[in-house]
C-alpha cells in the first residue's frame, strides 16, 4: 500500500512548485507599518536625544535617525544587522547584556514588550522607510499646496473613454482604457478564457467556492448555445445572469465581507504581550457579512462603522446593528499591560487614527504623531486634530483586569431581540448575590488596608517590614476584583445573560475636549491644544477648518466627510481594493498607500472613471464588482505570451489575466466543498465565545479545542481569528496579519505548505470524504476519475492523466489507493490556483 501511495504523493509535492512562477509577491507594506507604529516612536523617545542629527549628537559615533545610521552603527559596529538578532548591537544594548552598553543609559531597561518588538522587527529584516527608494521620492516634507496638487488628492474626473482601433473587442467602458494602453505598445489582449475556466474564476472571486459539475455543464452548454448564434447580446445576457445569481448568493457576503475584515484588522483576541480573547468580536464579523450581502452603500457602511452609535435608529434591531458596526474602532491590538493610563489612552487613539486613515483613504496620518509626516502633507497639527475626535470617544472592548491585563474594558449592552445569540453564560440568582458580596468584601479589604497604611504613615510608624505583604494583598484584591466585575457585566441582576458587543460611544458632553500637541509624541510633554478638525490638505487655501460640535466627539462629521463625493480618496481607494481582489493586483499596487511613498496608478484615467461611477451609482460595491467581471478585460485567458511578456513582464497593462493562488480560506473551503463536507450555514457565534477564561495562552490546555483550532465544517470566515495563534489552515497559506490594515495579502510557496497538504489531518479527512463520495456512486473507475477532476479542477482529465490514474488505482488496495489519489488532487498547484 505504501508503494502505491508514494507516486501520487510525490507528484503532489512536485506540483507545489509549479505555482512559484505565477505568484506575484505583494508589496511588503506590513513591515513598514510595524516600524512606523512600534519602532520609530521608541527610537524617537529613547534614542534621538543622544544619537540624531536633530539633537546634534552622535555619541559613540552612532546616529539612529536614518536607516544608514543604524546599519553602519558606531564605534562598536553595526547597531542593526537585518535578520540577525545576535549581531545587532542595538538589542544587546536595550537588553543590558553588557555592563558598558546599557541603553538608555542611567535609566530602567525598556519594557519587555518594546524589546520584543525590536527583536521581531530585526528578525523580519528591519524594514525601515527612512531611505531613498528606487523611484524618486520627496527629500523633504511636502507642503500643503504640493499636497493639494498630488495626484491622489485631486478630485477624480470621469472623461470620455479613449479612442481605440479595435472597438469591437470591448464590452464595458473600462475595456477601452485597457485596450488603449495596449495599443500604444502595439500589444493586443489575450483571447477569451474557455467557458469553464471563466466560470471557475468567477465562482472563486464572487463566492470563494468552486462551481459544481452540474453548474459547469449547464453554464458551458448555455455559452455554446449563445455563441452558435454569433456574437451578440445572447452571450452577454448569459454571463450577466450567472454573475447576478452569484451576487445574490449568501456566499458572496462571506467572500467579500472577509476582504473588508482584512482591512478592518478583525480579530478575536488582543495579541501582543497580553493576548486576551475578544469573545464578542464575532458580532462585527457577522455585521460585515450582512452589509456586503445587503449591498449597503459604501458611504453608509463607513458612517455606521465610525459613528453608528450617533445615528438615529428606527427600532431595536437597527440600534443593535449600528452599535455592533462601531466594533470597527474597537478591534485593534492594545497595550493591555501598559501601567500608565495616559499612555494607554494615547496609544489607543493612535491605533484608531491609523486604522481609519489607512483603511479608508490609504494614507496614515498617524505617521505624524511624533513629527510632521516625512513624505506626505500631514502635519502634527493634523494628527492631534483627529486625535481629539477619538480622545472624546470611549472604546468598549471587554477584557477584565487580571495578571495579564492592567487596562480593563467594558462592553456595550445591546437591546434584547427575539432569537439573538448570547454566548455568555447565565448565572443563578444566588451566584449573582455571592459575586456581589465577594466584590463588596474586596472593596472593604482595600479600604481597610489603605486606612491602616495611611494611619501608620501619619503616626510615623515604620511599616517597611510589612510592605511586601501589603503589596501582595493589594495585587490579590486588584486582580480578583477584575474577574468578578468582568463576570457581573455579562448578566443582569437576576443572572440572565445579556447581549453585548464591542464598539464605541461618545464620552459625556462635558468631557468632550481637544487633544494637546505632544512634543515628539511624548505624553509628558503636552503643548497647546489643537482644535478638532480634518486634515488641512483637504481644504482649499484660506478655507477655515470645519467646526466640530462642542458636545460630541466629531466622529459623525469625520465619517460624513470621508464618505462625501467631494473627498478625492475614498472612492478611489475602495475601487482599487475591489480591482485588486479581482485581478490580483490593484491599479495602484500599494493598495494601502496612496501617498508619495506609494506607487502611482497604472491606468489613472480608468481609476478616476471607476471612482466617479462608483459614487454616481450609489456607492454600490455589488454594482462595481458586476461592472468589472462582465468586462472583456476580466474575460481574458491567463495564457502566457512571450512577445507581450517581453514588453510588460509585470502585466501592468493587463494583456492577460493574472494566474492567482487562492486565499487560505478559499483553499480550505474548496476542499470542504469538493469532499461534500461543507456546511454552508452560518456558524452561530464563535468558538472564541465558548472558551472558559480570557487568556489565549491557556487554549492549548483545553482538551475540547482541536490543536489546529479547526474542528468545523462551516466556511473558513467563521474560524477563530486569534492574534498570534491562527488555525493551521489559515496560518499556513498567508492569512492577513490581523493586527494591521491589510488590503493586499502576501503570497508564498514553501515547504510547510507542502507538509500541511501531505500530512495535515484536515486534508486527509477531506480526501477520505471525497473517496466516499466517489465510491458510493454506481460508476466505472474511469467515470469516477472524471468526476474527481471535475470536482477539483472544473475540467475533464486528458487521456494521459486518465490512463495513469487508472493504472495507479488498479495496482493496490482500493480505499487506500483512492485516498492517496484524492489527496494528491487536493495537494496539486492546480487545485489552489485560479487562471
Amino acid at each position: 500500500m505504501r508503494r502505491n501511495r508514494l507516486p501520487f504523493c510525490l507528484a503532489a509535492v512536485s506540483l507545489l512548485g509549479q505555482f512559484s512562477a505565477c505568484a506575484d509577491d505583494a508589496p511588503a507594506e506590513g513591515g513598514v507599518r510595524f516600524f512606523e507604529t512600534r519602532i520609530r516612536p521608541v527610537l524617537v523617545e529613547h534614542c534621538y536625544e543622544c544619537h540624531s542629527a536633530e539633537s546634534g549628537k552622535a555619541k559613540g559615533g552612532l546616529v539612529v535617525d536614518t536607516r544608514e545610521g543604524l546599519l553602519h552603527g558606531g564605534e562598536g559596529g553595526a547597531a542593526v544587522v537585518p535578520g540577525d538578532v545576535v549581531k545587532s548591537r542595538l538589542l544587546a544594548a536595550v537588553k543590558h547584556l553588557e555592563a558598558d552598553l546599557e541603553m538608555p543609559p542611567k535609566k530602567p531597561k525598556l519594557p519587555a514588550g518594546v524589546i520584543a518588538d525590536l527583536e521581531a522587527w530585526i528578525k523580519a529584516g528591519a524594514p525601515d522607510p527612512r531611505v531613498a527608494a528606487a523611484a524618486p521620492r520627496p527629500s523633504s516634507n511636502m507642503d500643503l499646496e504640493e499636497g493639494r496638487q498630488f495626484w491622489s488628492n485631486r478630485p477624480p474626473v470621469m472623461g470620455a473613454p479613449p479612442e481605440v482601433r479595435d472597438s469591437s473587442w470591448q464590452r464595458q467602458p473600462l475595456d477601452a482604457h485597457i485596450l488603449a494602453q495596449l495599443e500604444i505598445k502595439n500589444l493586443s489582449p489575450s483571447q477569451d478564457a474557455r467557458p469553464a475556466v471563466w466560470l471557475r474564476r468567477l465562482h472563486f472571486d464572487l463566492t470563494g467556492l468552486p462551481p459544481s459539475p452540474d453548474e459547469t455543464t449547464a453554464f458551458v452548454a448555455g455559452w455554446q448555445r449563445a455563441e452558435a448564434g454569433g456574437p451578440g447580446p445572447e452571450l452577454e445576457a448569459h454571463l450577466a445572469e450567472t454573475v447576478d445569481r452569484l451576487l445574490a448568493s449568501p456566499a458572496y457576503g462571506e467572500r467579500w465581507g472577509r476582504h473588508w475584515l482584512d482591512v478592518a484588522r478583525f480579530a478575536e483576541s488582543n495579541g501582543r504581550e497580553s493576548n486576551l480573547t475578544f469573545p464578542h468580536a464575532w458580532r462585527y464579523r457577522d455585521y460585515v457579512i450582512d452589509a456586503f450581502n445587503g449591498d449597503v452603500p459604501f458611504d453608509r457602511f463607513l458612517l455606521e462603522q465610525i459613528a453608528g452609535d450617533l445615528l438615529p435608529a428606527a427600532n431595536d434591531s437597527e440600534r443593535s446593528r449600528l452599535l455592533i458596526a462601531t466594533g470597527f474602532l474597537a478591534m485593534g491590538a492594545k497595550g493591555l499591560n501598559e501601567m500608565s493610563k495616559a499612555q494607554f489612552a494615547a496609544d489607543l487613539v493612535d491605533e484608531q487614527v491609523d486604522t481609519v486613515t489607512r483603511a479608508i483613504i490609504a494614507s496614515s496620518v498617524a505617521c505624524a504623531r511624533c513629527h510632521d509626516h516625512k513624505s506626505d502633507p500631514y502635519r502634527m497639527e493634523d494628527y492631534y486634530a483627529l486625535a481629539g475626535i477619538f480622545r472624546s470617544t470611549r472604546t468598549f472592548y471587554g477584557t477584565w483586569i487580571d495578571s495579564e491585563n492592567n487596562n480593563g474594558g467594558e462592553l456595550l449592552r445591546l437591546p434584547s431581540l427575539p432569537g439573538q445569540v448570547i454566548p455568555n453564560k447565565a448565572l443563578r440568582p444566588g451566584e449573582v448575590s455571592k459575586l456581589k458580596a465577594d466584590l463588596a468584601t474586596l472593596n472593604r479589604e482595600e479600604q481597610e488596608q489603605n486606612a491602616m497604611v495611611k494611619k501608620a504613615l501619619e503616626e510615623g510608624r515604620d511599616i517597611s517590614k510589612d510592605s511586601f505583604k501589603f503589596l501582595q494583598n493589594a495585587i490579590r484584591i486588584y486582580w480578583s476584583r477584575g474577574g468578578i466585575e468582568g463576570r457581573l457585566q455579562t448578566v443582569d441582576d437576576s443572572g440572565r445573560a445579556l447581549p453585548l458587543c464591542m464598539g464605541v460611544q461618545d464620552v459625556a458632553p462635558d468631557k468632550v475636549q481637544d487633544a494637546p500637541l505632544l512634543d515628539r509624541g511624548d505624553i509628558s510633554h503636552p503643548g497647546e491644544k489643537v482644535p478638532r478638525a480634518l486634515p488641512a490638505v483637504f481644504r482649499e487655501k484660506g478655507q477655515p477648518a470645519q467646526r466640530m460640535p462642542g458636545d460630541q466627539s466629531g466622529r459623525q462629521e469625520l465619517a460624513r466627510w470621508l464618505g462625501s463625493r467631494d473627498h478625492p480618496l475614498t472612492a478611489r481607494v475602495m475601487v482599487n481594493r475591489i480591482w485588486r481582489q479581482l485581478f490580483g493586483t490593484g491599479l495602484v499596487r500599494t493598495v494601502d498607500n496612496f501617498g508619495a511613498s506609494g506607487e502611482v496608478p497604472s491606468h489613472p484615467a480608468l481609476l478616476d472613471a471607476l471612482a466617479v461611477q462608483f459614487m454616481q451609482e450609489g456607492w454600490s460595491v455589488k454594482s462595481m464588482v458586476r461592472e468589472i467581471v462582465l468586462s472583456r478585460t476580466y474575460r481574458q485567458s491567463a495564457m502566457y505570451r512571450a512577445e507581450a511578456y517581453d514588453q510588460d513582464p509585470d502585466n501592468r497593462l493587463l494583456w492577460r489575466m493574472r494566474p492567482r493562488r487562492l486565499d487560505a480560506e478559499v483553499i480550505r473551503d474548496a476542499m470542504l466543498a469538493v469532499s461534500g463536507n461543507l456546511d454552508r450555514s452560518r456558524r452561530r457565534g464563535s468558538l472564541v465565545a465558548e472558551l472558559d477564561g480570557q487568556s489565549v495562552s491557556l487554549i492549548g490546555f483545553n482538551e475540547k479545542i482541536p490543536a489546529d483550532l479547526d474542528g468545523s465544517r462551516h466556511r473558513s470566515v467563521y474560524l477563530p481569528v486569534l492574534r498570534d495563534q491562527l488555525p493551521d489552515a489559515l496560518q499556513t497559506f498567508d492569512f492577513a496579519e490581523p493586527s494591521l490594515v491589510s488590503g493586499d495579502r502576501d503570497v508564498t510557496n514553501n515547504s510547510l505548505q507542502a507538509l500541511y497538504l501531505l500530512n495535515g489531518r484536515f486534508v486527509r479527512e477531506q480526501a477520505e470524504a471525497l473517496v466516499s463520495h466517489l465510491l458510493q456512486k454506481p460508476l466505472s473507475t474511469g467515470e469516477r476519475i472524471r468526476l474527481a477532476f471535475q470536482l477539483c479542477f472544473t475540467r475533464e482529465p486528458d487521456e494521459t492523466e486518465l490512463r495513469l490514474a487508472q493504472q495507479y488505482l488498479e495496482t493496490g488496495e482500493e480505499s487506500e489507493s483512492w485516498t492517496a489519489f484524492c489527496q494528491s488532487l487536493l495537494a496539486t498547484a492546480e487545485f489552489r490556483l485560479v487562471d
